[in-house]
């Protein structure tokens, strides 16, 4: 549970943190030292465990459980230690040999990585193991440490713990379980690393999965004389203590990015986002479970034959295949059909988008809404009004008034539901903490702003900056639902833009904060998860136990507009973080289509329609923990995914045989000659980029050179008839010739 109090004596504490008080007092063996900037580690042994303890002179300390070994180490013994570490331990004990590896990093933030393998001498049932991470006090004491923990583990996201120990001063820390190296204990003892790291403090980081306990407990051991990591814990420390939420905000994103840098890049493939979306595009256009007549006019199924017409529905199709209409250069018959119909949803007594249709069934309540429903089709109206469509222009200029009216009564503090006549309440809250909506005012900021730019009236500047200083103080509980923080990020960055006060740029950090907690840091191996990538995934929901492909294409679109209005001011590590999120939702959004998965792990009971291996239209859910694919049904209204993935990923070179896939957003290109370019990139340094050069059916592949920003060639790592693929540096310009 993330601790949200400051922590002053007498706190209520387990056995074991009395248990490392009083070895702390008392003194334990030391084995090995070495400096860590300003901080010094100190590897000891205690009676049943090996500790690291990293202590700041004057300023208090942590104490990291790097071995639990019941009944105590019989043997420890140094080993040499290999390139890039700092001190390597054997400790053999009544369970099994520990192996135990330190890594350490000062060249930005200080950053201490603990690898810790386990043998087991027999085959080792584990109903319990203690917590990891303790925050130091004077003296060592940890009953006098005071401070806050900030953000910890959602569900199956990240295994993060944020805190700072202010009193004594020892900085801020983000603690990062890499759950990928633990994939083999999941298997093994059958458990998966649901909220494992948190804690109470002063009790903090992984509390590692064990069986639930009853009169007969799952016994499922870990097999002997096979080595399984039980922890790969990274700790990146900040010097500075307690902050405002922005600085906060900025910090969280700096250490998570130089947590990320020390994983080992999982592998993309190249997606053929291209021949995906003209599938789609004729699944959409031929198959009767994709669209429904009303009133003269085509309307889209939220899910398989399933659902009434949604004008969110109908405004995130039409603005995809507004985009891939661009891109192809070719007029898409049915993004005329589904506009034309839009005049249907739109009220003209309230002069507002309405969700449903006047002939909705009685089973759904025509005037209830939710409250990111109200804002999101108007910013898709807006994107196609500043992109000089007429019709759109009128209907998003025409539903402002009553989209102000809205976020004015509520005082820019969205419940869950209201009516949309009346703005009384239906929903209030999404749970007992008595928060609505929390991050609608960031997409309803990026509307007015939208407003802002079509009009040039002051009026809807300022109501994109009241939205957003509505936010002020939400912290890591600003996140309600993926896209919309994405969306009130960029918003942010553009209020940046307009007014040049730095104060909207470091509060796009808090907008982005809450969006990387919310993310799945890992690559799970759990059953089914084993079949499907979910690296960077971020879970819909703040509390949502899936990853959800419309969430995850619409981050993809907010964080483009996030980047191209950054500039060489945004920190490195958000630029980072973002870049690295675009590039590995090309990849793994692919295992959303049920043509990608095994027929197997499909859901067999979906709660909305049915799902249908042959339709080009994605699932709605995967998850973390294996669950069945699709639970929540075949999402129709994803099915603009592959049009804004082959929109963003694919470049036409004018003349040219071929055309670039590239998994970075480009920041320059250039034209030289009549056969050469250069394509620059912006990602993080020291990171990777796929480029591949693509054949254009029916046309002969052309001889290529591509060299780096250096001069050097680069070579392929994979050739086939009608593609090259390359890695680049995710950062510079490559030139390429033919």
């Amino acid at each position: 549970m993330v601790q949200k109090k400051q922590h002053h004596t007498p706190v209520p504490v387990s056995g074991t943190v009395l248990a490392l008080r009083q070895e702390l007092a008392s003194g334990m063996r030391s084995l090995a030292r070495f400096e860590l900037g300003i901080r010094s580690v100190d590897v000891v042994a205690g009676t049943d465990a090996i500790w690291a303890i990293i202590r700041r002179p004057g300023c208090g300390g942590l104490a990291l459980r790097l071995a639990y070994c019941p009944g105590g180490a019989a043997a420890i013994r140094k080993r040499r230690v290999r390139a890039g570490e700092h001190v390597r331990i054997d400790v053999r004990s009544a369970i099994g040999l520990h192996e135990i590896v330190l890594r350490a990093d000062t060249l930005d933030l200080a950053v201490l990585r603990a690898t810790i393998q386990l043998t087991p001498s027999a085959p080792l049932l584990v109903p319990f193991h203690p917590r990891d991470v303790y925050p130091l006090g004077q003296h060592d004491d940890p009953l006098s440490a005071q401070g806050r923990v900030e953000a910890a583990q959602r569900g199956l996201n990240s295994g993060i713990s944020f805190f700072h120990l202010d009193a004594p001063a020892f900085g801020s820390v983000l603690y990062f379980q890499n759950l990928t190296a633990l994939n083999a204990y999941f298997a093994g003892t059958g458990t998966k690393p649901d909220a494992a790291v948190g804690g109470e403090w002063p009790e903090l980081g992984y509390l590692p999965p064990t069986p639930p306990q009853s009169g007969t407990p799952p016994t499922n051991p870990l097999s002997a004389d096979v080595a399984v990591t039980m922890s790969d814990a990274i700790l990146v420390l900040h010097d500075d203590t307690a902050c405002d939420e922005q600085d906060m905000a900025r910090r969280f994103l700096q250490m998570l990015g130089a947590a990320y840098r020390q994983l080992e890049a999982p592998p993309t493939d190249y997606r053929d986002w291209v021949w995906r979306a003209e599938k789609t595009l004729n699944d959409l256009q031929t198959a009767p479970e994709a669209t429904i007549r009303h009133y003269g006019h085509t309307y889209i199924h939220p899910y398989t034959a399933s659902e009434y017409p949604d004008v969110m529905v109908q405004m995130s199709l039409v603005a995809a295949l507004r985009d891939y209409a661009a891109w192809t250069q070719e007029d898409i018959a049915l993004e005329d059909e589904l506009k034309r119909s839009l005049v249907k949803f739109h009220d003209t007594k309230l002069n507002t988008m309405r969700r449903y249709l006047p002939n909705v069934g009685r089973d759904k309540d025509k005037l209830a809404v939710d409250s990111w429903y109200l804002y999101h089709p108007l910013l898709n109206l807006g994107r196609l009004a500043l992109d000089g469509d007429a019709r759109a222009k009128r209907l998003f200029l025409g539903s402002l008034d009553h989209a102000i009216a809205a976020a004015r009564h509520f005082a820019y503090a969205w419940p869950i539901q209201f009516k949309v006549d009346s703005f009384e309440v239906i929903v209030a809250a999404r749970n007992d903490d008595g928060l609505g909506q929390t991050d609608v005012g960031g997409i309803y900021a990026y509307v007015m702003l939208q407003a802002y730019e079509l009009t040039d009236d002051p009026l809807y500047l300022d109501e994109a900056r009241a939205a957003i200083d509505a936010a002020r103080g939400m912290r890591f509980e600003l996140n309600y639902q993926a896209n919309l923080t994405a969306w009130g990020a960029s918003a942010c960055l553009r209020l940046w833009r307009i007014t040049n006060r730095e104060y909207y740029m470091r509060q796009s950090y808090v907008y982005l904060a809450s969006f990387f907690h919310n993310c799945e840091i890992w690559e799970s191996q759990i059953a089914n998860a084993r079949h499907y990538r979910n690296f960077l995934g971020a879970t819909c929901l703040h509390d949502a136990p899936y990853m959800a492909i419309y969430e995850c294409f619409d981050s993809f679109t907010a964080f483009e507009g996030y980047l191209k209005d950054s500039g060489p001011d945004l920190d490195p590590a958000a630029r980072l973080l973002i870049s690295e999120y675009c590039k590995y939702a090309l990849d793994r959004a692919w295992y959303y289509y049920p043509d990608a998965l095994p027929p197997e792990i499909l859901a067999s009971d979906v709660r909305n329609g049915h799902i249908d291996r042959t339709l080009s239209f994605p699932l709605e859910d995967l998850y973390a923990d294996g669950q069945p694919a699709g639970q929540v049904g075949q999402e129709i209204y994803g099915a603009g995914a592959a049009f804004v993935f082959a929109s963003r990923a694919f470049h036409t070179v004018a003349g040219a045989p071929f055309r670039i896939f590239c998994d970075h957003f480009p920041v320059t290109t250039e034209r030289t000659s009549e056969r050469s370019l250069t394509f620059g990139i912006d990602g993080g340094s020291a990171r990777t980029a796929s480029f591949s050069i693509v054949g254009l059916a029916g046309r002969r592949m052309a001889k290529l050179r591509l060299r780096a920003p250096g001069g050097e060639t680069i070579r392929p790592r994979h050739r086939s008839d009608d593609r090259i693929d390359y890695v680049v540096p995710a950062s510079g310009q490559v030139m390429l010739a033919w």
